[in-house]
């Protein structure tokens, strides 16, 4: 019997749809810093083309991502008011990347939560420019195209937005050096050991807890290393009581899983340079943890 022809269709637009989802979501991802959000705008993007006139589409992979990063500039300007009622710092939701460690980029750029971090600071059509640019390589053209601009303008975009975050952000360590300062910092932080947090921190540290207003989570940044050590050494003698710490690969580099009674509570990362770890980062709300658990 044959297949009707919509059927048939709408089975070519789904697999042309699934072959370019990957990137897809992490455009949508490192645009938004949110997987639920991500999700949600991929989904999205998806009930759009299924009711598109894609006849009229010469380059489904063109459009479709035309669309996600058009969207993802709409989400974002959102996602930025509605964070304002946001209690405590904000961080960007980890993303498990041990099974597609670069979230379907042909480089990994723009994924570590240091990277997403400064991200935050430029303006949508910056971060949509050098998302486009850093971490999928776009051409200039085509990044214009997308953004309904200039070629030119779009060459200031990603030459602003690379000396922002370059200006701001230290040469990371190799991921094995990040992954033993991690070791080295639980074990310091575990045993409240003051001194050795002191050894192993910038001097700049800054210790950033989102939480969303939880329990016994800190609603300010921390900085100093001094400030930092002593913090971690006070919260030592309960925090850790009946923690089980595990690993996993978020964002392209090592973090700790905790875990209270068998569940996920909490996803802590460090990220570091030369002179040390500089942040921490722990993210405790268990609306922004579902990907890692």
């Amino acid at each position: 019997m044959d297949v009707p022809s919509d059927a048939t269709d709408l089975e070519s637009a789904a697999q042309v749809f699934a072959d370019v989802r990957p990137r897809l979501f992490g455009i949508a991802y490192r645009m938004l810093g949110s997987v639920a959000e991500a999700e949600d705008l991929v989904q999205d993007v998806w009930l759009r083309w299924q009711l598109y006139d894609r006849s009229a589409v010469r380059n489904p992979a063109a459009f479709l991502a035309t669309t996600t990063t058009r969207l993802a500039i709409n989400a974002l300007t959102s996602a930025r008011a509605r964070r304002e009622t946001y209690v405590g710092p904000w961080l960007p939701e980890p993303v498990d990347t041990s099974a597609d460690p670069y979230l379907g980029a042909e480089r990994g750029e723009a994924l570590e939560f240091a990277a997403l971090l400064l991200m935050e600071k430029l303006s949508p059509a910056e971060r949509a420019a050098f998302v486009l640019r850093e971490a999928f390589d776009y051409p200039y053209a085509q990044i214009a195209e997308i953004l309904q601009s200039s070629e030119p303008a779009v060459r200031q975009l990603v030459s602003r937005a690379r000396k922002h975050v370059a200006g701001e952000r230290r040469t990371p360590v190799s991921p094995a050096a990040q992954r033993e300062l991690l070791a080295a910092f639980l074990d310091a932080a575990r045993s409240g050991d003051l001194a050795g947090l002191e050894r192993l921190f910038a001097p700049e540290v800054a210790s950033v807890s989102d939480g969303n207003g939880g329990y016994r989570v800190a609603r300010t940044v921390i900085v100093g290393a001094t400030r930092v050590a002593k913090f971690l050494t006070a919260i030592s003698g309960w925090f850790w009581d009946d923690v089980e710490v595990g690993w996993a690969q978020t964002n392209g580099q090592t973090s700790a899983v905790l875990r209270r009674d068998g569940r996920v509570y909490g996803v802590l990362a460090i990220s570091a340079s030369a002179d040390g770890v500089d942040q921490v980062l722990w993210m405790v709300n268990p609306e922004k943890i579902t990907a890692v658990t």
